[in-house]
């Protein structure tokens, strides 16, 4: 352990900026598996109440080609299953993950990748500014390509096909997340650092 220790601080030393990065993808990959595990949990515990009947369809912006309002949060009551779109329990499940899955990231970068020491208070706020605008741009590009993954695997396998579409769209959501908030991270983290030595 204590080789493989050196070997990392040696390296991060030679290589900053890709020792950075590799620390970046490897806890970016961790709350992945972590958002994995929680968004079924969750999915779970919404599953079949009320608030699954309520439909979530906000901000819309234009139209689908079949001229349906085009909403940048698109939940529509009712089951997934069941040709729905899971109300507002799928997705406060979804949201739910995901803001604790960047509280999380948002400490583990700062103090592993980052070794940020400014101050949290504004890197929080722009943070969250950032999670804010993600969260909306995310949403407005899961019309594009959510109804079509859970249509396709569940025809094919049923429920399993739900679940695994929920880890598909997942994984893409934070794919996209991963491109988009590293560069803003260093921007976060390197702007705190240097008025923290001014």
């Amino acid at each position: 352990m204590s080789g493989i220790k050196a070997f990392w601080s040696n390296y991060s030393l030679k290589h900053p900026q890709i020792a950075q990065f590799i620390m970046f993808l490897l806890l970016s990959n961790g709350i992945t598996v972590f958002q994995m595990i929680l968004m079924p949990v969750l999915k779970a515990v919404f599953s079949g109440s009320a608030l699954e009947a309520h439909d979530f369809q906000i901000l819309p912006v234009g139209h689908n080609t079949d001229g349906s309002p085009y909403y940048i949060f698109n939940y529509p009551s009712g089951s997934i299953a069941s040709g729905g779109g899971g109300g507002l329990s799928y997705f406060l499940a979804v949201q739910l993950t995901l803001g604790i899955a960047q509280v999380i990231n948002f400490f583990a970068q700062r103090n592993i990748t980052f070794r940020s020491k400014g101050n949290i208070y504004k890197a929080a706020v722009w943070y969250l500014i950032a999670y804010i605008l993600i969260t909306i741009c995310a949403g407005a590009l899961q019309g594009w390509y959510k109804d079509p993954i859970y249509q396709f695997f569940i025809d094919r396998f049923g429920g399993t096909g739900e679940t695994a579409a929920d880890l598909i769209t997942m994984i893409i959501n934070a794919a996209i997340s991963f491109w988009v908030y590293f560069p803003i991270l260093k921007i976060i983290f390197k702007e705190d650092k240097q008025q923290k030595v001014a």
